[in-house]
């Protein structure tokens, strides 16, 4: 993702974003020069830079000639993300009442939506955290691994290779990269694909058929790789 979609997703259109790189390049421009600069008609650089202002993403400069000077990034980004965070607490206190949970099998497609699904159940773990996952995955997600660790979670990890983080249990064994299942507090789970990209699929279930079969499964593949390392012992 270029710098342009990253400040779309701060809200900025993609006339605004690049008339926002321009003034931090440039530094302070008025309309005439910003239009001159990169190409957008007067009228609509006039436009954008109006809502840029809007946005929080430049200050105006009264003179002769209004002149648009930009607002730092640190602090352009700081002020999204903080206003966005008293929203989040606005939604939570007016969402309605949450229903009981679907009691089925959900399925969730995306490499990033599963990502984002697994950094939240490891997030939201209360006493322990089981984890069968190819090391590149592994490596998406390890602040969450490490924070849970930090508030006394119990962690086992499976990986494909040599792993080593302190408070974690890790075993090592040659397993399919695209692999994983994810086991939170017995009382919910996560299993499928994950390095197929936007193509990955994976179910989420709180059903106790499925966890129990998953906590089978990876007790079985831990008694597995234990067999094995001692037979490489001897």
């Amino acid at each position: 993702m270029d710098i342009i979609d990253l400040l779309i997703q701060f809200n900025l259109t993609r006339q605004e974003a690049s008339i926002y790189l321009t003034l931090l390049s440039e530094g302070d421009m008025n309309g005439y020069e910003v239009a001159k600069v990169t190409g957008i008609s007067r009228s609509n650089t006039y436009t954008s830079l109006a809502s840029l202002v809007d946005k929080g993403g430049a200050f105006t400069i009264e003179g002769p000639t209004t002149r648009y000077t930009p607002v730092p990034i640190e602090e352009f980004c700081e002020n999204k993300i903080r206003n966005l965070q008293e929203k989040k607490q606005d939604i939570i206190k007016s969402i309605p009442h949450k229903r009981d949970e679907i009691e089925g099998y959900i399925t969730i497609k995306g490499r990033s939506h599963i990502l984002d699904k697994m950094r939240n159940m490891v997030k939201e773990a209360k006493e322990r955290v089981y984890l069968s996952i190819s090391e590149t995955a592994l490596q998406c997600i390890l602040p969450e691994i490490r924070n849970a660790i930090n508030r006394g979670i119990k962690m086992v990890l499976i990986t494909n290779m040599s792993f080593s983080l302190e408070g974690a249990t890790a075993y090592f064994t040659e397993k399919p990269q695209q692999q994983i299942r994810l086991i939170v507090d017995s009382t919910n789970v996560l299993t499928g694909d994950i390095d197929d990209g936007e193509h990955s699929t994976c179910l989420y279930s709180k059903k106790k058929n499925l966890i129990d079969l998953l906590k089978d499964s990876l007790k079985n593949e831990i008694r597995l790789i234990e067999m094995m390392k001692g037979e490489n012992r001897t």
